[in-house]
């Protein structure tokens, strides 16, 4: 009789820079990531630009305030934009996420938006940007603003091209390697903007979507 088939183990790939981890590459990849520690601001709701607009000033103003004042010793860049998003109620059913009644389901929708910051700052440079970044924020935002280390360990992450609003068919294919390789999601869905959101043409965006795995 037949055995079950059996899964082929995933090799986890480590990357050896910031680049080679958003490198641009078609299929699904799956990479352990090292800690990082980030520059975060939380939010509610749907992806509204109203309601990240009067948060991104304080995560740039902490991002380039960083970059400039390790010019004198390294080179850096600023990192993309990149976005947490989950459910109150815990749901990851695309049908309810990417349904007909999204909207009125999206008010369960919460979200971290971060950027990633230099290994090479050191602990009073990134307190310095950080109050930078406050002063930039409504005080209403400003308390909320922080730099926390960030760890994903194992994920799972694929290229999605184009609209936000067309990622269901890429989550799905994301997905579905996951289960073929014999992993289960875990986490918080992770999307990493290669551009600015809201600025170009929706039809070129490039969004890198990542999921933990377990």
């Amino acid at each position: 009789m037949a055995g079950a088939a059996t899964i082929a183990p995933v090799e986890f790939v480590r990357p050896t820079s910031r680049d080679a981890e958003l490198k641009s590459v078609a299929g699904v990849r799956f990479m352990e990531l090292p800690p990082r520690r980030c520059v975060m601001i939380d939010g509610e709701g749907p992806p509204d630009p109203a309601a990240f607009a009067p948060r991104m000033p304080g995560l740039y103003t902490t991002a380039w305030s960083l970059r400039f004042a390790l010019k004198s010793r390294v080179v850096t860049r600023v990192g993309p934009l990149e976005g947490l998003w989950w459910t109150t109620d815990g749901t990851t059913d695309l049908d309810a996420i990417f349904g007909p009644d999204r909207v009125t389901g999206r008010d369960t929708w919460r979200w971290t938006l971060f950027i990633a910051l230099p290994d090479e700052a050191r602990e009073g440079e990134i307190e310095a940007a950080v109050s930078r970044g406050r002063a930039k924020l409504d005080p209403a935002f400003a308390a909320g603003l922080r730099v926390e280390s960030f760890d994903e360990g194992r994920v799972a992450q694929v290229l999605h091209l184009g609209p936000y609003a067309t990622e269901r068919a890429t989550i799905e294919r994301l997905h579905a390697a996951i289960a073929g390789a014999g992993l289960r999601p875990r986490g918080r869905h992770h999307e990493i903007y290669l551009g600015i959101p809201g600025k170009g043409a929706p039809e070129k965006l490039k969004t890198i979507l990542r999921q933990p795995v377990g």
